[in-house]
């Protein structure tokens, strides 16, 4: 496999300085903009009750060239990466120059060493190997569980290769695998249905999928879930103290929270955070962080998708907000420094402020005792879908799977629930805080005016004693 800059210089059939004198004529006298360079492969595979049900391959390449005049940013994008395409986006987007001036934004830090060199999962496999190792996991769930009626496993490998060319000479490029398994059974005892599922990934290549011990435990899990609904007992209502598990529930504050803080929001003072900054937000004791150098997660990058490198930024420390997500056009009118979080769906995408991996950092507290310090409770142990309204805050979310605590301890699983509340007003209540910190175990897509990337998120258990209303079924 070809260097990323090597196989894209090559495909254009132009030499670097050619190309960097192109786009610092094509963005001249523009506040900032880059071109963005990108190649990706795709393949999904899924089995469905021992058969192949779907199998795709699909690969894509492009270039976008983005020149920003104040707070307007314009996009020219082609699937044809030439010489002649970038001069024709050259000349397209020379009208939203027009009556407009200024320089470039704040010159770019030095690119760190690469997450991911040389890395393609695609070719790690053979597309039989994959094939069987669906049929092994088909024919494990069905041995283990003689009630499952229904089995799915879905593989899906990405590579996506960029690179970004800004006008300043700035070259960087990045290579940034993605890989994902599901598991799915539908379970069926006579009287009812009831279904589980576990997914993981990360970016790496797909040796994660062949990791017998890895896959197995999977598998039993979503085996698991799907018991455990089986039995499960309608949730109760009111606003009781509730209890989040670690890892997939930082979910909850990825949406309710964590949307809230990214920069054109608050630049635009529609978010719950607006102004805020060096005020106390949430309890002490609580610290958020987004963090996109963590090596191996699913929102994790070399570099952002304007070329900022990747880095861990304090949103909230101890309660008390010190500061937002940025990208370039946000941060240069915001008058502070790009954080990184610069990031698009593709090449045919405008950049926006969004999250990488947001985490609620951990503290001291033994999640047993958090537990045992809970009268009557709800604890959480996976999520659902949610919708949460940046302006206010307020959020709604689906629990897939709870347990009621009574008198300290876990009893009865129950079914239905949802949280509802106030992703600010909820951060006030959050009174015990785990020493368990851990990550989610890879599958976050995250999406925002239309664009979808991958996230992590993350948190320890944690208790919110108020400010959260339990919705349930139960008489």
């Amino acid at each position: 496999m070809l260097d990323t800059k090597t196989a894209f210089l090559t495909q254009m059939d132009m030499s670097e300085d050619a190309l960097k004198t192109a786009i610092q004529n094509a963005l001249h006298g523009a506040d900032d903009g880059e071109l963005f360079v990108e190649y990706t492969q795709n393949q999904a595979l899924s089995l469905e009750d021992g058969r192949l049900k779907t199998s795709s391959y699909a690969e894509e390449q492009g270039m976008g060239l983005r020149r920003v005049e104040g707070e307007f940013a314009g996009l020219v994008h082609s699937n044809n990466l030439s010489e002649f395409q970038l001069k024709k986006a050259a000349q397209e987007l020379a009208a939203v120059s027009k009556g407009h001036g200024g320089s470039h934004s704040l010159v770019l830090s030095k690119q760190h060493k690469p997450l991911y060199p040389a890395l393609n999962p695609i070719e790690t496999h053979r597309f039989e190997e994959r094939i069987q190792l669906m049929n092994d996991i088909d024919a494990y769930v069905r041995n283990k569980d003689s009630r499952v009626v229904q089995a799915t496993v879905r593989l899906n490998t990405n590579l996506q290769q960029v690179m970004i060319v800004r006008a300043d000479g700035t070259l960087a490029t990045d290579i940034r695998p993605l890989v994902r398994i599901d598991v799915s059974v539908i379970l069926d005892n006579g009287k009812m249905r009831e279904s589980g599922s576990f997914s993981y990934g990360g970016r790496d290549s797909d040796d994660m999928f062949f990791d017998t011990k890895r896959w197995q435990a999977a598998a039993d899990e979503a085996l698991r879930r799907a018991d455990i609904a089986l039995i499960a007992k309608p949730s109760p209502a009111g606003e009781i103290p509730v209890v989040l598990n670690p890892g997939w529930a930082g979910i909850l504050f990825h949406e309710a929270v964590g949307h809230g803080l990214e920069g054109d929001f608050n630049r635009k003072g529609t978010s719950a955070f607006a102004g805020l900054i060096g005020e106390q937000v949430a309890a002490k004791g609580v610290t958020v962080v987004d963090d996109g150098s963590i090596p191996g997660r699913r929102g994790s990058l070399t570099i952002d998708d304007e070329g900022t490198p990747t880095q861990r930024n304090v949103l909230i420390e101890d309660g008390i907000l010190k500061g937002y997500m940025q990208d370039r056009l946000n941060a240069r009118l915001m008058g502070v420094k790009p954080t990184g979080n610069g990031r698009r769906e593709s090449y045919a995408h405008l950049t926006m402020p969004r999250m990488t991996n947001t985490l609620l950092v951990g503290g001291d507290m033994h999640p047993d005792e958090i537990i045992a310090d809970t009268k009557y409770g709800l604890y959480t142990k996976s999520f659902g879908g949610g919708q949460v309204d940046i302006t206010t805050g307020s959020f709604v979310f689906e629990v897939s799977e709870a347990y009621l605590i009574e008198n300290g301890k876990l009893t009865a699983p129950v079914k239905d629930a949802m949280l509802i509340g106030n992703g600010p007003t909820s951060l006030k209540y959050i009174d015990r805080i785990g020493n368990d910190m851990s990550l989610d175990p890879g599958l976050g897509t995250c999406g925002k005016d239309g664009q979808g990337v991958p996230v992590g998120v993350g948190q320890p258990t944690l208790r919110m004693n108020g400010g959260i209303t339990v919705g349930g079924t139960a008489s």
